[in-house]
């Protein structure tokens, strides 16, 4: 697996070379790659001959990446630690572009298309407006954050940063506001296998901390009119995380999007609802390389 500095903290990503168009997904917060691996099966083989370029990076504190945190904060009392994680020592979204900016460098990627979810989602917005590799954004379940947001209700943070019971059961219940009632019920394997993936590759609660103070803070929604690159914005109606508001928010404001609200989709659309997201993404990418002024 690359890796490679970011102002001295290591950044890890992973890479399916294929001969077409390059693809970044940017994965949830405190979310590891798992999260993608219906989008990237199918990118990485969407043609006999060759499938997307696609490099999946692991966000900071996430995987194999290093948090990078001062290293006396993540050894306080957890509930001084994550207030200062939230606030005075959070990630903050331009470094998490920045992030991006030096995969993408080692990579030798000049152009990408960039999928992003929810934090991913707010890098991918932050990137296009600092940085100049991005083709196309495709934003999952994400906000552009600040005053003219629908907020996250209030007690999705404390769910999202459990610790009830034993390490299963704490990622459980954190990730019970991001799918459906119904497809918890109707897929308990699954559930149990996202779990073993989550607690393997998942970040570990401080950089999780930090992560949610990169996403709290987070806003762009008074620059949106400067990112002229294509935008699909997938969201779905019942996202008890990031409200839908916000999806048609940015379908709103973006000056070149499309919409695809899901209907009675949670904020893991991508995975409760894998196949529409997934040929939606497909569709929009397929539309891009048929146009000359994306490549």
């Amino acid at each position: 697996m690359p890796r490679v500095s970011s102002d001295g903290v290591s950044i890890s990503y992973e890479r399916d070379r294929g001969d077409g168009p390059t693809v970044v997904l940017l994965g949830g917060l405190g979310l590891g790659r798992w999260m993608w691996r219906w989008q990237r099966d199918a990118l990485a083989g969407y043609d006999v001959i060759a499938g997307y370029d696609v490099i999946v990076p692991d966000t900071r504190g996430t995987s194999r990446s290093d948090a990078g945190l001062p290293p006396v904060v993540p050894r306080l009392p957890r509930r001084l630690r994550s207030r200062l994680l939230r606030s005075r020592f959070r990630y903050d979204v331009e470094q998490l572009a920045a992030d991006l900016e030096v995969v993408l460098d080692d990579a030798g990627v000049y152009n990408a298309h960039l999928v992003g979810a929810n934090l991913g989602g707010m890098i991918a917005l932050q990137y296009a407006l600092e940085h100049r590799r991005a083709s196309s954004l495709t934003l999952i379940g994400t906000s552009h954050g600040g005053v003219d947001a629908v907020g996250i209700d209030e007690d999705v943070p404390a769910q999202l940063l459990s610790t009830t019971g034993s390490p299963r059961a704490s990622t459980r219940e954190r990730l019970r506001p991001l799918f459906s009632d119904r497809f918890t019920n109707r897929n308990p394997h699954l559930l149990d296998r996202i779990i073993e993936w989550q607690l393997e590759y998942g970040a570990p609660d401080p950089a999780l901390e930090a992560q949610l103070g990169a996403l709290e803070s987070f806003d762009v929604g008074d620059r949106l009119e400067e990112i002229r690159v294509p935008t699909l914005v997938i969201h779905g109606s019942d996202d008890r995380v990031i409200p839908v508001w916000n999806g048609r928010l940015l379908d709103i404001k973006l000056p070149a999007s499309q919409y695809l609200e899901i209907e009675g989709g949670s904020h893991a659309c991508g995975i409760e609802h894998a196949e529409q997201v997934t040929d939606r993404l497909l569709s929009f990418l397929r539309e891009l390389e048929a146009t000359p002024a994306s490549t």
